[in-house]
């Protein structure tokens, strides 16, 4: 169901003269209908769709008059003006085009006269003179030509004429434009006029050739000739004129092309003259010579790039390629443009030009498919899909399909689409499924990975050619494999493209060969089934994926699944609800249906009905602990296909039972969802509610409806009513003081939503509306939001207030207003920074109030009793004019003191408060009519005036050379003089000045401390500065500066608004605008100084948001002057970097602070469509000054350049206009890396980062080298070719520095970058053999790179080299990597090379394991030879070599061979062999005899890690079936491990134990999963560990080991464990389990503590379920530390832990018959389950969830079938807890001991005394530090839910406590509460909830829990009769 906006149409109405009416109404008749009456009639109407009306009538008309009328001068009179009418209106107007075809179907008679009024008409507009007004005659001649005969004619009469003009006006409009070069504005006006003439003249010759085609013409006199020849000529020009948009070239090509092809004789020469051109191969001998005097500029050898494309796309377009009509020559033709086409490929980068080549590419194929129907058996084979250029034009789809452009993307696909269609054509007769063309492309592509964007499209080309059957035969997991992909958004859309190909060929094609429908099982079998078990188990992106993209179009093609789903999904719903990361199978359904239902699929009513689907079933959706899940249930309540289907009362319910679980959702993208989908029921009930008021209208059809619906319209109406009236209710309910962020974002959005829906034109009926609900207290509640911290929650409250303005100021008394305002001035000037956002919006809501003015700014300014008299005077427009006075001139007031002492200023009034709200107040002027323009001319001229003297108060602060660190932190005396001197003396320091002369450190100490002494006297000033109100304030250095920078940006915004208010036609009226070009020109001069001198980045960064919509501004303006200027900023700025003069006070530290953003402004405003010259001016000389040819330049102007280009290559809205200059960034980049100065250096690495992330996407994931932000080298290379030749120079430069034979350490500075980029690409099975950018000469050079001396270098040229070694040649490679390792006895051994040659094999024996793209045969066999070949240097791995470092990564390779080979089902006889040699290598190693070295050994931990994890993965493998059950000699011999898990165990070095601990953890888990029938192995391995790992427990000292012991012993049965601890460590079970509660009481780390925790717990269930004694002592110590671990400030991992531990014991401990712990105990864990499932984290209200599951699944089992909701989210699970709680209280038999304690819970324990007296000073110490705040819980919802709970319980129960003596003491607590409370609620000042905000809320909520309780003990207090009563009421 998609909202759609109706589009309305408007057309002008055209007007006659004076004269022309007057001769109209002498021909018009009364009394009949005649032509002239009827056109008298269609002038006077004013309005356009009427007049069209009115024009249609002409024609019948005319047709009824007899032949003679002809001669009539009232016929005559009538067609001239039509004629002048129809040339009058403008090319859009619909008028124009219902004219003509009306003119069409004039009768034969009338043809004569109307050609001759036509003619008239157009030769009177063809005397145009003005060359703007050139325009509006070209639009006439072109619509006369497009489908009217009439205009035909007339120009067929005035055919030389029209040629004369349209020469005169291309050379008059070429003129013009070279007059007024540099005025953007006119210029593009020009060209667009000039593109119009181009097209004219085509139409003119394309249209009316029989008037060329005479050949008279082809006389060289003759005048037609000669303007021809003109057109030509002009149209050369402008092609060759590359100052000209590029529209205008490519036009101009088409034309050069079709003025040729008129003009040039004989014909059969065109294509060869043509291929002439293309090729610079022209003659002037051999062509005529009006050619060479025309085209003479096309006739040279080396034609510009673009002219040769443009040219080719005008040979494409305008010659004839059907029917083979051009011959031999024409196919000629066809292959030299694909050659030319093929050779700009690699020249042409700016992104407008490789769109442009894309397309025309696409173009040459569909002719080549056209010349291929009739083409000669030649072509074909040039062709054929093995042919060079179909190779050619291959590599540039392969190279350009994942290109950044949409567009080129696009083209690409349709290349490749047509190159199957033309190999098909080349192929006719063989069939295409045994082509070897086809199944190589197929195996290509799929041997791709799949985060190939560009494999998704060509595959679903050749699924088109051969079928979904061809390609599943090869692999039958495809569809697996796609869906899995989907996971990734970027990826999502084509895989569900290419699905929906595969699958709905493959169902064309059963359709077609089984005509029974017996294969539709097959077809769910491949295609349905994957997704159904994705969509249960998949992950939380995939399946929404999944069901965004696939879902809709598979329901599509056969909407028949839906009820194979359902049955399927039905099944298992009950026994698989999901949980919080899987949807489960009722989540999966719920997707299903409401896919189905928003695409018409389905009737929700039916299924209901049906019995498919429950009620029940659908609740349990709808307060799921899955987001999405919930979203999917809702979804399918509120989106119908219809948007007037009727909502039905169980729906009403749904939605209403969902709003009380769902609107504090952290989530904001869920809060979207669930606030869009409530929109559309509104909508649906808004458009079904008009439904049903026409049919209650109409009663005939009364019968009509009784078929439709059971119910009668007026009572759905009622219902509807009642149900909007009952969501508002709950919306406004919810927004109670505490409640949190989300909660009002969802309340407010939904109730701006209903106030936008059901607000209809007056005379509508209207089933509900929002005003009639508004009351007093909720127009309070929404303006307390304003009170929120959250600017959106404010947004809301006023754009709701707004729609409700008038009911809410009705229900504001006088005194109330003046509260408010009262409260907006005082906010205004807060030092808190976010309350004067609250004061702008405030004020903002005021200003709409008529009575404003009498009521609040009466006291505050006089009043001007003349603005009352002015009735066209809008209320807003006069209220704000005097709200800004009022705050204009207390800021004026500010500033003057401010100038005096800025501190004090900080401390009371920051001014910067007053500026937002007057900013805030323009911004909602309608600036387009005011009615006191002088007024608000001088209040602009004062606003802009008092900018700049804030400014001036605040800048030497932000533009101190460091403002954030100046300022002394403390408060005390000593300090506070310091920042008066500091702020007197701040000056910058780190100009250019700074970097040329080095300071003297000590004289400026010296200085220093004398300016100190100076100031000592002033020292009592500023600590303890005297406010106002004479109270004594703390002057932080952080309020000095936020005063400082936020009055910085509050000033920039206010002069970006005010720039706003220039009008557009600057030109124009000087006097029309509220601001002064001259006033615009200051503005722009105050940014450019304060982004060139801020060091702030708060304030220049904001500084920048002003700037940006002044020169936002500037290039829409029409005034010259001030167009020019961001070129003349540009240039100024440019050359003052380039000057390097000491003088300059531009900062050459912080990353150049604003200079990067200025130059960013002023390039980003630049017009998209427009050339950029600026940009390209810009770039070129950025990268001169970033990459300086000569060493001796100044260093300040490369460091900015560097800073600037970084800033320049981030910015997003340059787009692809900037990637033409990235090769050269690179290079400048990595030059600058090799700098002696530390500046430079640094400035490159950043722009080096900068262009990465450019090239290569941003990175989304954590993995370093995942596939995703990578390319091949091919399209790298291509896309940027330059840095091919570079790359390669500087690895060579690299290399030759590192083969040096001497032993002295030479590191290359530019290795590390080099690495980087070449360690991004991937090869890929599609690169061809392409020489010109082979990846081959990288190879040696990376391969010496795994020589270099630094560690991380080998590393990465160990992952650098894999892109560039293709699979297949993996183990030649790596045969040769290892051959040139020494051996044992070779004199010189060098450990790097080894070192970096074995990190090399590693990194490809890896790829090579991993890649999916060989047959398992080549695979095996290339295996085994690298295995031999490993063998043959095992030394490497032993005692004999030295070097541990080595040792280790020769075991790394090792240890990847053995963990990949132990996979293998069957262990082969061979590789025996090899597992004898590892348990010889692992029992001559250290770990087995002994370890002689101190872990002070260079890589020993290295070493000793590797080969654990070798004796681990042969442990693995000798524990295998394999092994155990052979007879062989050998595998006897590797029967028996070496090493045992034990003696790794009690190793000396942690790092050892602790690989074999995490070891023995996962064979427990996989022991426990039953992943392994065969667990024998297993469970040798695991034998009689017990007692081993208890005694490591008590002795193990490193913190990760011990934990991964407990962790072990928890995963343990503690029945095999506990009989062990007496023999092992002498240590009863009880005894142990005291120690582990002291290790959770002693730890420091909480990873420990929450396993201990965990281990501890789980003992006490096993003890106490086996009958065995805890003290009372223990058990208690356990509850506590739960208690404890509860508490909100409590790390997650701790609350985690309590969560669970609290599940484990919920069954036991929690719901059990048996009060086991008793009942405090037990009531205190419930507590903590209430607590966990309050707390701010996701992670932990869904895991206490669980206990809420575990609970409601044994309720079921022991009740039965009743439906229970299990998998709840934490609201509804808390009101679920609660319930549950009660009526465990009944079963208990508790509830006189139980009901005083969970009143105590409601209660709370609040000590408000306290809290009052602490919490003000505290508030103002900090600005922005909001302490431990939970920002989900929200503690009126708790005591709401526990008071409904209790409420009920006691009237269920009929109880009552008269004298019970613990409810008299809460009694006479809560009274007390209740009088402190009202004291300081009467205590707070007169609008709290804006000037105490956090006290007045906590006093708010406590007010209500204390009165809820109070209600609650009087009910228990009175006897039986009263109670009733009490009830009832």
């Amino acid at each position: 169901m998609v909202l759609k906006k109706k589009k309305e149409i408007e057309v002008d109405a055209f007007f006659l003269d004076h004269q022309q009416l007057e001769k109209l109404q002498r021909f018009s008749k009364p009394e009949e209908q005649n032509l002239a009456s009827l056109l008298l009639h269609c002038a006077q109407l004013s309005n356009g769709i009427q007049q069209i009306q009115s024009i249609k009538q002409i024609m019948p008309l005319v047709r009824k008059m007899d032949q003679n009328s002809a001669r009539d001068p009232m016929v005559k009179a009538c067609l001239d003006i039509l004629g002048e009418t129809y040339f009058s209106l403008a090319a859009k107007n619909p008028l124009k085009k219902v004219l003509a075809s009306s003119l069409n179907s004039l009768p034969e008679e009338f043809m004569t006269l109307a050609v001759q009024s036509f003619v008239c008409c157009l030769r009177e507009e063809l005397k145009t003179t003005d060359i703007y007004l050139y325009r509006k005659v070209l639009d006439n001649l072109a619509s006369c030509m497009e489908d009217f005969s009439l205009g035909r004619a007339s120009i067929k009469n005035l055919f030389e004429e029209v040629l004369q003009f349209l020469q005169k006006s291309l050379l008059g409009i070429q003129e013009e434009n070279r007059k007024n070069h540099g005025n953007r504005i006119v210029q593009t006006q020009l060209m667009h006029d000039l593109l119009i003439g181009i097209k004219v003249s085509m139409m003119l010759v394309q249209k009316l050739q029989d008037n060329i085609q005479g050949s008279l013409w082809k006389c060289h006199e003759s005048f037609v000739w000669q303007s021809m020849c003109s057109l030509l000529k002009s149209s050369t020009n402008f092609l060759m004129d590359a100052t000209l948009l590029h529209t205008v070239q490519t036009t101009s090509g088409l034309a050069v092309i079709l003025f040729i092809k008129a003009m040039y004789e004989p014909v059969e020469e065109l294509p060869s003259l043509v291929s002439d051109l293309l090729l610079g191969s022209v003659k002037h001998a051999g062509v005529p010579a009006w050619f060479v005097r025309n085209c003479g500029p096309l006739c040279t050898e080396e034609l510009p790039d673009s002219v040769l494309l443009f040219l080719c796309h005008g040979a494409l377009a305008m010659l004839e390629w059907k029917n083979g009509s051009m011959g031999e020559n024409g196919e000629k033709l066809l292959l030299d443009i694909a050659s030319v086409l093929l050779s700009l490929s690699s020249e042409l980068k700016e992104s407008s030009m490789a769109t442009s080549l894309s397309r025309i590419l696409a173009i040459w194929t569909n002719s080549a498919l056209a010349a291929l129907v009739s083409g000669s058996p030649n072509l074909k084979i040039k062709l054929n899909g093995n042919s060079d250029v179909t190779g050619k034009l291959l590599e540039y789809v392969y190279t350009h399909w994942e290109h950044p452009l949409d567009a080129v993307r696009h083209q690409t696909k349709l290349i490749f689409k047509n190159l199957l269609q033309i190999h098909r054509t080349t192929i006719t007769g063989s069939t295409e499924k045994s082509d070897p063309f086809f199944a190589r492309l197929i195996k290509h592509l799929l041997n791709l990975e799949w985060h190939v964007k560009g494999k998704y499209a060509s595959l679903g080309c050749l699924v088109e050619c051969v079928g979904t059957e061809n390609i599943l035969q090869l692999d039958r997991t495809i569809p697996v494999q796609i869906l899995d992909v989907m996971n990734d958004q970027s990826l999502a859309p084509y895989a569900s493209d290419l699905l929906e190909t595969m699958f709905t060929n493959h169902k064309a094609h059963f359709t077609s060969s089984f005509p029974e429908s017996t294969w539709i099982d097959q077809w769910h079998d491949i295609w349905v089934s994957p997704l159904l078990v994705i969509l249960c188990e998949g992950n939380h992106d995939q399946t929404t994926y999944i069901i965004d993209y696939y879902l809709p179009k598979l329901l599509k093609c056969s909407p028949d699944s839906l009820s194979y789903m359902i049955r399927i999904l039905q099944a298992s719903t009950d026994a698989n609800l999901g949980s919080c990361s899987t949807r489960g199978a009722l989540g999966a359904l719920m997707a299903c249906l409401r896919t189905a239902r928003a695409h018409g699929h389905l009737e929700l009513s039916n299924i209901m009905s049906n019995g498919l689907l429950s009620t029940e079933c659908i609740k349990q959706g709808l307060v799921h602990q899955h987001n999405q899940v919930c979203i999917d249930a809702l979804g399918l309540l509120c989106e119908t296909h219809r948007s007037t289907e009727i909502v039905s009362m169980e729906e009403m319910q749904l939605i209403q039972f969902f709003m009380m679980y769902n609107l504090n959702s952290q989530s904001p993208s869920v809060r979207q969802q669930i606030c869009s989908l409530l929109r559309k029921l509104f909508c649906r009930i808004q458009e079904s509610s008009q439904v049903l008021y026409k049919l209650e209208q109409n009663k005939n059809k009364q019968e009509l409806l009784e078929n439709s619906t059971k119910r009668h319209p007026l009572g759905i109406l009622q219902q509807y009513k009642d149900f909007m009236s009952s969501v508002c209710d709950r919306l406004f309910e919810v927004l109670f003081p505490g409640s949190s962020h989300p909660t009002r974002f969802s309340a407010l959005t939904i109730l701006g939503s209903v106030a936008e829906i059901f607000s209809v034109p007056k005379g509508q009926a209207q089933v509900f509306q929002l005003d009639e609900e508004i009351d007093s207290t909720r127009v309070q509640t929404l303006i307390q939001c304003f009170a929120s911290t959250f600017e959106e929650v404010k947004v809301l409250a006023f754009g709701l207030l707004m729609k409700l303005r008038d009911v809410a100021f009705n229900l504001q008394d006088s005194e109330n207003l003046d509260l408010l305002f009262q409260a907006a001035m005082d906010l205004s000037t807060s030092t808190k920074p976010y309350d004067c956002v609250t004061a702008s919006y405030l004020l903002n809501f005021l200003v709409h109030h008529k009575g404003l003015q009498q009521i609040c700014l009466g006291k505050w300014v006089e009043h001007n009793p003349q603005l009352d008299e002015n009735t066209s005077l809008s209320t807003v427009e006069k209220n704000t004019l005097a709200v800004l006075k009022l705050l204009l001139v207390n800021v004026e007031e500010e500033i003057f003191q401010a100038k005096k002492s800025l501190l004090q200023a900080a401390a009371s009034f920051p001014m910067y408060g007053r500026v937002h709200c007057i900013t805030g107040a323009l911004q909602q002027l309608p600036f387009n009519n005011l009615t006191l323009v002088a007024e608000w001319k001088e209040m602009v001229a004062r606003l802009i005036l008092m900018s700049y003297k804030l400014s001036a108060v605040v800048s030497p602060v932000v533009q101190s050379s460091s403002p954030e660190g100046l300022i002394p932190m403390d408060s005390d005396s000593e300090s506070a003089s310091r920042l008066q001197m500091i702020l007197h003396e701040i000056q910058p320091q780190d100009t250019n000045d700074y970097f040329m002369q080095a300071k003297i450190l000590k004289e400026h100490c010296k200085v220093e401390s004398e300016k100190l002494a100076d100031h000592r006297p002033m020292e009592n000033i500023c600590t303890e500065m005297r406010g106002k109100e004479r109270q004594t304030c703390d002057v932080t250095a952080q309020m000095v500066l936020v005063c400082c920078w936020r009055s910085m940006k509050e000033v920039s915004l206010l002069l970006g608004t005010l720039c706003k208010l220039l009008p557009s036609q600057a030109a124009s009226e000087p006097s029309d605008g509220l601001i002064t070009v001259e006033q615009v020109k200051n503005i722009g001069d105050y940014f450019k100084h304060h982004l060139l001198q801020s060091r702030h980045r708060g304030a220049f960064e904001l500084a920048y948001a002003g700037f940006v919509q002044l020169t936002e501004m500037l290039s829409r303006c029409n005034s010259e002057s001030l167009c020019k200027m961001p070129e003349q900023w540009l240039s100024c700025v440019l050359e003052e970097i380039k000057s390097c003069d000491p003088s300059s006070t531009l900062c050459a530290t912080r990353r150049s602070a604003g200079i990067p953003f200025y130059i960013q402004a002023l390039l980003a405003s630049e017009p998209k469509k427009s050339k950029t010259d600026l940009l390209k001016m810009t770039m070129t000389e950025l990268i001169s000054l970033a990459a300086p040819l000569n060493e001796s330049s100044s260093v300040i102007p490369q460091v900015h350049a560097l800073n600037i280009l970084r800033a320049l290559f981030r910015d997003t809205r340059l787009g692809e206009n900037i990637m033409p200059y990235v090769a050269d960034g690179i290079q400048a980049a990595i030059l600058g890396f090799m700098s002696p100065v530390w500046a430079v250096r640094n400035s490159s690495t950043l722009l080096f980062s900068a262009l990465i992330t450019r090239i290569f996407g941003v990175k989304r994931g954590k993995d370093e080298n995942s596939k995703k932000n990578r390319m091949t080298g091919r399209e790298f290379f291509s896309r940027f070719p330059s840095l091919y030749l570079f790359l390669l120079k500087q690895l060579e430069v690299v290399t030759n520095t590192l083969n040096s034979e001497a032993e002295e350490l030479k590191i290359h500075p530019s290795l590390f970058l080099l690495l980087l980029i070449l360690g991004r690409l991937y090869p890929s099975p599609m690169d061809g053999t392409c020489s010109a950018l082979s990846m081959a000469p990288f190879v040696p050079f990376i391969i010496r790179c795994g020589h270099s001396p630094v560690y991380r270098s080998r590393e990465m040229s160990g992952r650098a080299l894999v892109p560039f070694v293709m699979v297949n040649e993996v183990p030649h490679t790596v045969q040769s990597l290892l051959e040139g390792l020494p051996d044992s006895t070779s004199p010189c051994i060098r450990q790097n090379n080894i070192h970096g040659t074995l990190l090399q094999v590693f990194h490809l024996l890896q790829s090579y394991l991993e890649s999916k793209q060989l047959v398992s045969s080549d695979f095996q066999q290339g295996l085994g030879d690298m295995i031999t070949c490993i063998g043959t240097k095992l030394w490497l791995a032993k005692r004999p070599n030295p070097c541990l470092v080595t040792r280790a990564a020769y075991l790394d390779v090792l240890v990847m061979l053995s963990t990949h080979l132990s996979k293998f089902q069957k262990q082969e006889m061979q590789l025996f062999g090899f597992w004898e040699e590892m348990n010889r290598v692992i029992s001559d190693s250290e770990l087995v005899s002994g370890i002689p070295y101190s872990s002070a050994v260079p890589g020993l931990i290295q070493y000793l890690q590797s080969m654990t994890k070798l004796a681990i993965s042969m442990l693995s493998v000798t524990a295998g079936p394999d092994i155990q059950s052979s007879s062989s000699p050998i595998a006897k011999k590797i029967d028996k491990p070496s090493l045992s898990i034990v003696h790794l165990l009690h190793c000396e070095f942690h790092e050892v134990r602790l690989l074999a601990l995490e070891a023995i953890l996962l064979w427990l888990k996989q022991m426990n999963s039953k992943q392994f029938a065969e667990g024998g192995g297993i469970l040798c391995l695991l034998a009689d560990l017990e007692g081993t790992l208890l005694t490591m427990a008590l002795k193990e000292n490193n913190l990760q080991c011990f934990c991964k012991v407990l962790e072990i012993l928890y995963n343990m049965d503690l029945g095999n464990v506990l009989p062990k601890t007496e023999c092992s460590i002498k240590m009863n079970p009880n005894e142990l389990l005291t120690w582990s509660l002291n290790t959770v009481d002693i730890s420091s780390s909480t990873e420990v503590q929450s396993i201990a925790l965990k281990f501890a717990s789980k003992l006490v269930i096993h003890l106490l379920q086996n009958h065995q004694q805890i003290s009372e002592v223990v058990l208690k110590k356990w509850v506590q530390l739960i208690v404890y671990f509860c508490g909100d400030e409590q790390q997650t991992e701790m609350l985690l832990a309590s969560a669970e531990v609290l599940k484990s014991i919920t069954t036991f401990l929690l719901i059990n018959e048996k009060l086991i712990l008793g009942l405090s105990d037990t009531l205190a864990m419930w507590k903590c389950v209430l607590l966990l499932l309050q707390n701010e984290d996701l992670v932990v209200r869904d895991t206490a969830a669980e206990v809420i599951q575990v609970a409601q699944s044994e309720k079921k089992s022991s009740k039965g079938t009743e439906f229970a909701l299990r998998i709840v989210n934490a609201p509804m699970a808390l009101d679920l807890a609660f319930g549950i709680l009660c009526e465990l209280l009944q079963r208990w038999g508790e509830i006189h001991a139980g009901v005083p304690i969970l009143l105590e819970w409601l209660l709370g324990d609040s000590d408000l005394g306290r809290d009052s007296e602490t919490s003000a000073p505290e508030e103002d110490d900090y600005l922005f530090d909001k302490g431990e705040v939970n920002f989900w819980a929200e503690k009126l919802t708790h005591v709401r839910q526990l008071s409904k709970h209790l409420l009920q319980l006691i009237s269920v129960t009929h109880l009552t406590l008269p004298d019970h003596g613990e409810l008299n003491r809460l009694s006479r607590i809560a009274l007390d509460q209740a009088q402190l409370v009202g004291n300081h609620l009467r205590a707070l000042p007169p609008t709290p909830e804006f000037s105490k905000t956090a006290e007045f809320t906590r006093l708010a909520i406590q007010n209500e829990r204390v009165s809820v309780c109070l209600k609650i003990l009087n009910l228990l207090k009175s006897d039986d009769t009263c109670k009733k009563e009490n009830l009832e009421k």
